[in-house]
C-alpha cells in the first residue's frame, strides 16, 4: 500500500484516506508499475460500483486479506454504501488499521456517523459498527472466520460481494479453493472478485517468481494462475456457476481514452514493451452465482 500512496501523491487517482494509514514510500517506482497499480484500481472499482448498482446496494461486502484499503471510506462518500462492509486481515494488520482508524477522526467519523451509538464495539483485533466491520482472523481457518463474521452479523441471505487482491495466490492451491467453495456454498447470491498473476508458465512469470524468491515471498498458490482459463476454473470446479477473466492490458485499453491520456501525461515511459508484459502478467477474474433476477452474470469491465 505503501507504494499505493506514492502513486496517489503524484496524481494517479484520488484517495484522501491512505495517507491516514500509511506512510509515503521514499522509493520512486517505476511509470509501469504505476500504471499497473492504476489499472488495478480502476478495473476493481468498475466490478464493485457494477454490483451495487444491480443489488441497488442491498448487499454485502467481504473484502478478504483488506490490508489498508480505503474502498470502505471512498463508497461513503459516494454514497455507494452496501447495507454492510466487512474487513478481514490477520490480526497483527487489524490491529494497526482499528489503531489508525480510532485515533483519526477523519476515518471514524463516517463510521460513527452511521452508527447507532457513540463508540465503536470491538478490542484490538477488531471493530464492529452498523456498516462497517474489521475482523482479525486467518482466511485458512474457515470456521473461525465463519463464527467472527456472524458475530459481526454478516447476513447470509444478502447478496454478498467477496473481494481478493493477491491475496489467493499465498495459499496452497487447496486453501484457497476451500475458501472459494466456503464462499459459494455460503451465499446463495453472490460474486467473487479476484486480482493476481496469470501467465506464470512462460519466461516472464518465472522471473517474476524468481524475483519474488530471492525477497524470501514465496507463492505457494501459483498453480491456478498459469491461465486465464485455470484462473476461471478454480471457481467454476468449486460451485460458481460463471466465470470470466481479462489480463490487465486488456482491462487498461478498455479504459476511459481521456483518463489513460491524463496519467499517461504524469510520467514518460519509453519501455512500452515492459508495460506490457507486466500487465499481461496479471488478471482480474470474477465470478458469480445465483443472482439472475438482478442480472449478476451479466457484469464485466
Amino acid at each position: 500500500m505503501e507504494a499505493f500512496r506514492f502513486a496517489v501523491s503524484i496524481g494517479y487517482w484520488d484517495d484522501p484516506y491512505l495517507q491516514h494509514f500509511v506512510r509515503l514510500c521514499k522509493e520512486r517506482k517505476a511509470p509501469e508499475i504505476n500504471r499497473g497499480y492504476f489499472a488495478r484500481v480502476q478495473g476493481i472499482s468498475q466490478l464493485i460500483k457494477a454490483f451495487l448498482q444491480k443489488t441497488k446496494c442491498h448487499c454485502q461486502i467481504l473484502n478478504l486479506g483488506a490490508g489498508m484499503d480505503t474502498t470502505f471510506w471512498i463508497l461513503k462518500d459516494q454514497d455507494l454504501l452496501p447495507d454492510k462492509y466487512f474487513e478481514v486481515d490477520f490480526p497483527l494488520i487489524v490491529t494497526r488499521k482499528v489503531h489508525s482508524i480510532r485515533s483519526r477522526p477523519l476515518l471514524s467519523k463516517p463510521i460513527l456517523e452511521l452508527h447507532s451509538e457513540d463508540s465503536l464495539q470491538g478490542d484490538g483485533h477488531m471493530l464492529d459498527s452498523k456498516r462497517y466491520a474489521i475482523i482479525g482472523a486467518d482466511l485458512r481457518d474457515l470456521p473461525t472466520l465463519e463464527e467472527k463474521l456472524k458475530k459481526c452479523n454478516m447476513n447470509a441471505q444478502l447478496p454478498t460481494l467477496l473481494v481478493t487482491e493477491c491475496v489467493l495466490v499465498y495459499m496452497t492451491p487447496e486453501q484457497s479453493a476451500n475458501l472459494i467453495r466456503w464462499a459459494a456454498s455460503s451465499f446463495e447470491t453472490a460474486m467473487f472478485i479476484s486480482y493476481e498473476q496469470v501467465n506464470m508458465d512462460d519466461r516472464f512469470g518465472q522471473i517474476m517468481i524468481e524475483n519474488l524468491r530471492r525477497r524470501q515471498c514465496d507463492l505457494a498458490g501459483v498453480e491456478p494462475c498459469k491461465s486465464l482459463e485455470s484462473q476461471k476454473e478454480r471457481f467454476l470446479s468449486n460451485g460458481w456457476e460463471t466465470a470470466s477473466a481479462m489480463n490487465m492490458m486488456e482491462l487498461y485499453s478498455r479504459l476511459p481514452q481521456a483518463e489513460v491520456s491524463r496519467i499517461e501525461s504524469l510520467e514518460f515511459l519509453d519501455e512500452l514493451e515492459l508495460l506490457e508484459q507486466l500487465m499481461t502478467h496479471y488478471c482480474l477474474c470474477w465470478a458469480t452465482r445465483g443472482g439472475s433476477k438482478l442480472g449478476l452474470s451479466e457484469v464485466t469491465c
